[in-house]
């Protein structure tokens, strides 16, 4: 067996030369100084302390070294970073200085201005969108039904056809309502231990499952309400969201009823000719099931196959998802006491949110949730 490499000079690494080390200190502090904004600032921070940048892999060498040669290494190393570090916090403190005078000045409020000079507000475009999808299928015959967003499991899984071990039960999905201490159902040690039966609904279909018991058939229902998941807010995701459901339930109908209402839906909401198209798909409530597509309203298929007229809204496809449907899964229909021999139905949702991105190119979701007049005001008051 060899003896250790005792006379191994970490000098000799590339990446752990003074030179190279000073080099790559100077690289940051230039990109730091360079920075105009905090957003630069923050692209530049990655590129110059993340785990990839040039420092921190020059600090992984070090674990190659022998005992005796790691302390000069790892000085060398870290006092660079620590200049670093020192010049990305006091950079962030200068920039962020100059937003907020420059805030300070932009958003200036005059309070000399005559007090009766109040600027109109604006309804939430959420609530004036959802209002409209009512409105259309009031028109069509439908009535409004709405349920509690605490639901019981039994309405937001089971009445749905979704079986125990259901990823969509899982915590990461759904927000679970804990009972008192000790008067829990499950086990302990389980995912449920404390679970109380009830959960901040996933989606708007259980008002189906309501509808359908408490209702004489046949039922024609709209259901807008608040839904919640357990997502991360971003610029295309929130945990608190809207969705729309529509359940219909009579005798003989079939797809063919459910596409041409969801033609007429379309058409009344994005402009007249407006198509749709379904994809094959699987939920649990609905057999068989579809993805609903619509045409893109920017290119109208024009785009597709064509180089020179790129459309960035459905991303040269001619199409935009908007949401699943189906026929009622008889499951479903038995679970709520309709026998499924006589009667069929069908069933839609869709995001509200998504919707409104659509037709009003809103590009990030957390606008919708920041409560900014200046996002609100330029939709105007609707009535």
């Amino acid at each position: 067996m060899s003896a250790p490499n005792k006379s191994y000079d970490p000098v000799e690494v590339e990446a752990l030369k003074p030179e190279a080390i000073a080099r790559m200190r100077d690289e940051a502090l230039a990109a730091f100084a360079a920075a105009g904004d905090l957003e630069a600032l923050r692209e530049a921070k990655v590129a110059h302390t993340g785990d990839r940048s040039p420092l921190a892999l020059a600090n992984r060498e070090i674990g190659a070294l022998p005992p005796h040669a790691k302390a000069d290494a790892g000085k060398r190393v870290g006092g660079a970073r620590g200049e670093v570090n020192r010049a990305l916090k006091a950079r962030q403190e200068e920039l962020e200085a100059e937003r907020d005078a420059r805030v300070l000045v932009e958003e200036a409020v005059d309070v000399t201005l005559p007090y009766d000079r109040v600027q109109p507000g604006a309804r939430h475009p959420l609530t004036t969108l959802m209002e409209r999808i009512e409105d259309v299928f009031v028109a069509m015959g439908y009535e409004v039904a709405e349920g509690p967003e605490a639901e019981a499991e039994w309405f937001n899984f089971d009445a749905l056809n979704f079986e125990p071990d259901h990823p969509a039960r899982a915590m990461q999905d759904t927000f679970f309502v804990r009972s008192p201490e000790g008067t829990g159902t499950a086990g302990p040690g389980t995912v449920g231990e404390g679970d109380s039966g009830v959960v901040l609904r996933t989606h708007t279909s259980p008002v189906q499952a309501r509808a359908l018991l408490g209702r004489e058939l046949p039922v024609y229902v709209i259901c807008p309400g608040r839904v919640y998941r357990s997502d991360e807010l971003d610029a295309t995701h929130t945990p608190v969201f809207h969705q729309v459901e529509l359940l219909a339930v009579d005798e003989g109908l079939t797809m063919a009823d459910l596409k041409g209402t969801l033609d007429h839906m379309v058409q009344a909401l994005f402009g007249a000719g407006m198509k749709t198209r379904l994809r094959p798909n699987y939920f649990p409530f609905t057999e068989p099931s579809a993805e609903m597509d619509m045409e893109c309203y920017v290119c109208r298929g024009a785009s597709v196959g064509d180089p020179d007229r790129p459309c960035r809204t459905c991303g040269s496809e001619g199409w935009i998802e908007l949401g699943g449907c189906g026929m009622v899964n008889p499951r479903v229909l038995t679970a709520c006491g309709v026998d499924p021999e006589k009667y069929s139905g069908f069933a839609f949702g869709f995001g509200i949110e998504r919707m409104l991105m659509f037709r009003h190119n809103v590009e990030d979701m957390r606008d919708m949730v920041e409560g900014d007049v200046r996002f609100t005001r330029p939709f105007g008051m609707e009535i």
